[in-house]
């Protein structure tokens, strides 16, 4: 069994000033992924994936997998409430150089285990391409449904699971259905430490945060449990710890992490989004600030 392994950032979508993408930010993010050496990128939920038509959803991916030429993984959420559409999706995505897909269930109705996987059997034989199974909220998988999922649609060898409590649910994952799954942590890597001591062999974080979690990554893999919480506690979690506040906060934030360190020309989030008021506004400054400083002297440090 081979699935999807290790740091996998989720890319933020930059936008111009008209709304449309900065294909520019867009280039400068890829290559500070390709440049902390993760070892693949998607475009999921947290590239507000769910704001863009089907042709900007193509033509970015098409952007990334172009840059990227092969040297890593590109992943590519096709999930949808219809399976014509998440067919339809996929093949686009395969067609734009996708190289994996990611799908949670059909969330507007539940119509019950034996839909959901002749839903993803459907997607699955349109495209040929491997599948990471995404555990949602809107959309949990149950370990046992994991499991039949896995045993009925051989290319379906990963899952990232995201529903709480996302420690628990990876070891009962990894019991359940760790001989035919690779189980990678979700829900913005804060517990990555508790889930990698359970089984789970990756995550899938915001790409803002990428050189950080590759941090813990590679201290993790040399044993070093102690240095690697360390650093989720003092460079990822008070990230988390404001992003998760409200609505949709996480997207600006991680943004404005990106456009402190020039990578972004701006952070804008694409309409609708809860625009931070001043309090918040100031929070995410002090915050960005801080996290900078704190970038700095780890630098001076190496």
């Amino acid at each position: 069994m081979t699935g999807l392994t290790g740091i996998v950032p989720i890319l933020l979508t930059p936008f111009n000033a008209d709304g449309s993408i900065d294909y520019g930010s867009l280039r400068l993010e890829v290559d500070a992924m390709i440049g902390a050496g993760v070892h693949g990128v998607g475009i999921a939920i947290g590239s507000e994936i769910f704001k863009l038509t089907r042709e900007e959803r193509r033509d970015m991916l098409r952007a990334v997998a172009d840059q990227i030429e092969g040297q890593m993984p590109v992943i590519m959420n096709v999930s949808a409430p219809g399976t014509d559409v998440a067919v339809q999706l996929a093949t686009e995505a395969a067609e734009a150089g996708a190289t994996r897909l990611m799908i949670w269930p059909p969330d507007f109705f539940a119509t019950g285990p034996d839909s959901v996987i002749e839903h993803i059997d459907w997607i699955a034989s349109a495209t040929g391409l491997p599948i990471v199974l995404q555990d949602v909220p809107q959309a949990p998988i149950s370990p046992a449904l994991a499991l039949r999922i896995a045993e009925a649609i051989p290319l379906v060898d990963t899952i990232k699971v995201e529903t709480q409590p996302t420690v628990a649910q990876v070891q009962s994952m990894v019991s359940a259905a760790g001989d035919k799954l690779t189980i990678l942590g979700g829900a913005g890597g804060g517990t990555l430490v508790e889930e990698y001591r359970r089984g789970a062999r990756g995550t899938m974080p915001f790409a803002s945060q990428a050189v950080e979690f590759m941090q813990v990554w590679q201290a993790l893999n040399r044993g070093e449990d102690d240095d690697a919480a360390q650093l989720i506690e003092n460079r990822i979690l008070p990230i988390s710890r404001l992003g998760f506040q409200s609505a949709d906060l996480f997207y600006h934030i991680h943004k404005a992490l990106l456009e402190q360190r020039g990578v972004f020309k701006s952070a804008r989030v694409r309409c609708p989004t809860a625009k931070p008021d001043p309090v918040t506004r100031a929070e995410i400054d002090r915050m960005v600030a801080r996290m900078s400083k704190k970038q700095q002297k780890q630098e001076e440090l190496t």
